[in-house]
């Protein structure tokens, strides 16, 4: 396995407030251009016009990009960022749009609505997205911030179909053993719980 890298900025933690002031309320525009592009029902030249539009607006942002992943960055303040993240990143239209709260006692939990990108079967979730999100989420409680944490195994347990629309999840470490750390999650609505996760996540030894 090999070494993560995380990028040591001297970016100021006011820079990246603002930052993401302007630029991810664009990843929150563009997330809706997603929803909208499933749903239109416009004519065949509105869709033409619409693509020739979006095509120019990707032509401008291209004009000024870094080159290869957009990494994770910290800066000597502590503030740390990843907006390319497939789960949290702020900059990334095609994550879904998470806010994590860990709670004192070590559970963590996060309110997020999936809309028709995120569909698999027939208004409910695909089965991916809930593991992708369960992923990150049980691997970030898991490393309590204080440590890097690998994910070794992740075992679902799906006991019905999760509709689309408003869902908690919540997860906590269930035990430790060395360099092993399992966590127990589960996303339910409102009607109770839809998937169980056990996950074993590996503390790597060249980070110990």
């Amino acid at each position: 396995m090999s070494e993560v890298e995380f990028v040591l900025s001297d970016v100021p933690s006011s820079e990246i407030d603002r930052l993401e002031s302007f630029y991810v309320p664009l990843a929150d525009c563009v997330r809706e251009l997603v929803d909208a592009t499933i749903r239109t029902t416009v004519d065949e030249d509105e869709a033409r016009a619409v693509h020739a539009e979006v095509t120019t607006l990707v032509r401008r942002l291209r004009a000024a990009q870094i080159d290869g992943p957009a990494g994770v960055h910290v800066n000597e303040q502590g503030r740390s960022w990843s907006w390319g993240n497939a789960v949290i990143g702020r900059r990334n239209a095609a994550a879904p749009p998470l806010t994590i709260v860990h709670d004192p006692d070590g559970l963590a939990h996060c309110d997020v609505v999936l809309g028709a990108a995120a569909e698999g079967p027939p208004g409910h979730v695909h089965g991916g997205v809930t593991a992708l999100m369960l992923d990150h989420l049980m691997g970030e409680t898991a490393s309590a911030f204080r440590r890097l944490t690998m994910t070794g195994t992740l075992t679902m347990r799906y006991r019905r179909a999760t509709p689309l629309g408003g869902l908690r999840l919540e997860e906590r470490i269930d035990r430790e053993e060395g360099r092993k750390v399992y966590v127990v999650a589960t996303v339910a609505d409102a009607d109770g719980v839809t998937v169980e996760a056990e996950g074993v996540f590996i503390v790597p030894s060249w980070s110990v």
